[in-house]
């Protein structure tokens, strides 16, 4: 470990961490540089709250998927489930999004028209592709600036809802609908400001949310505590929380193979899956909870005897799939586990000698799903 993967490992504990600290310590300093973030962040939205700097308003409904914290609270999945419940409902739906990382990013452009793919990952970033990928019917757009992006949209699909993926804080575009993501665990964290805490704004700005919804909640684990749940209800109506959990499922890229475009709903049976449970298996992901991957992995029955962990949206080189594949020969692995999303972050075809299993999580709202939908068909026909 380098000096710069030490510094950051110590200010992602830091931001992670709960309780008292010393007076000098790097918590300290880094509460203090929340402090001057947290100023600058009441002056953005002040400055747009007053039209001092302008938003602007797209000709069609926008819905945008968010949250006030960084790291994964499942704004992907639920992009991808409000568009699928947006075209059942019969409207045409489009999603925009921003393209982190992808070459694509600034200059913006169409990564799918609902049938055909054309950019790949490097282009367009992870979770569009990985979008693009999933929802074959539905266009996917990208760009920086997402007004800019929601006019492509408009003039060439013609939308009626268009869904913006992880816009919150992107207040130059106007939304009709705001979905506030907050992790059912641990909702805000240490409750601090970036980067004493994983706080993107005040928990106050929940207010300017339409709705919250509460994911990754799982069987048997404890509710949020009282404090946050009070909180929460504050500045968001009891009737507009929601809960929601991610389901994963399963399924696996032979040695060599193509990655297909359509892999996705080729998954594992049951039988296949019981299967190889009996195998012994090396795990790797670059998210931006890994931790949280490798526990899916263990709940799933895989018998994971080894893990590489990488950074969020890591580009893997080939001397970073040739140190897998060694880690895993030398655990005597008989197949690999990864992400949905660390996959398209491969090569076109499995680059490694054993079969690789992918896992995908898909959003479920459980017994809240009748009042998320009613909510989502009154809210769109306002």
């Amino acid at each position: 470990m380098n000096a710069s993967q030490f510094f950051k490992q110590k200010v992602e504990s830091v931001m992670t961490g709960e309780g008292r600290v010393p007076l000098i310590s790097l918590a300290s300093a880094l509460y203090t540089v929340s402090l001057f973030y947290g100023a600058g962040q009441k002056v953005r939205e002040f400055a747009y709250r007053q039209r001092i700097i302008p938003s602007h308003q797209l000709p069609c409904k926008v819905i945008c998927v968010g949250n006030i914290s960084v790291g994964g609270t499942g704004k992907t999945p639920m992009t991808m489930h409000v568009a699928q419940e947006i075209k059942q409902f019969g409207y045409q739906a489009a999603i925009v999004c921003r393209g982190y990382r992808g070459r694509a990013e600034s200059q913006g452009g169409i990564v799918s028209d609902g049938k055909s793919i054309s950019m790949g990952p490097e282009q367009a970033g992870d979770e569009p592709y990985m979008i693009a990928r999933r929802l074959r019917e539905i266009p996917v757009i990208i760009g920086k600036n997402r007004y800019a992006a929601g006019m492509l949209a408009v003039k060439t699909f013609q939308p009626d809802v268009i869904v913006l993926d992880d816009g919150f804080q992107h207040l130059r575009l106007k939304r009709d609908i705001d979905l506030v993501l907050l992790d059912h665990a641990m909702p805000f964290g240490n409750a601090h400001l970036l980067p004493r805490g994983i706080l993107r704004e005040p928990i106050s700005s929940l207010a300017r949310g339409t709705a919250c919804i509460l994911t990754r909640h799982q069987a048997g684990i404890d509710e949020p505590a009282t404090a946050s749940i009070e909180l929460i209800k504050k500045y968001t109506p009891p009737s507009r929380v929601f809960t929601s959990s991610h389901e994963p499922y399963c399924y696996g890229v032979k040695s060599g193979e193509q990655i297909s475009l359509n892999r996705f709903i080729d998954r594992y049976s049951h039988q296949e899956i019981d299967g190889l449970k009996k195998e012994t298996i090396f795990g790797f992901s670059g998210i931006a909870r890994n931790a949280d991957f490798q526990n899916t992995a263990t709940n799933l029955g895989f018998n994971t005897i080894g893990f590489l962990e990488f950074s969020d949206h890591h580009r893997y080189s080939a001397h970073d799939l040739n140190y897998i594949q060694s880690k895993a020969a030398s655990a005597g692995a008989r197949c690999l586990i990864t992400t949905e999303k660390d996959l398209v972050r491969l090569s076109p075809q499995n680059p490694f000698p054993l079969e690789l299993i992918v896992v995908g999580v898909k959003i479920s709202f459980g017994d809240d799903q009748r009042e998320f939908t009613s909510f989502l068909k009154k809210q769109l026909s306002q």
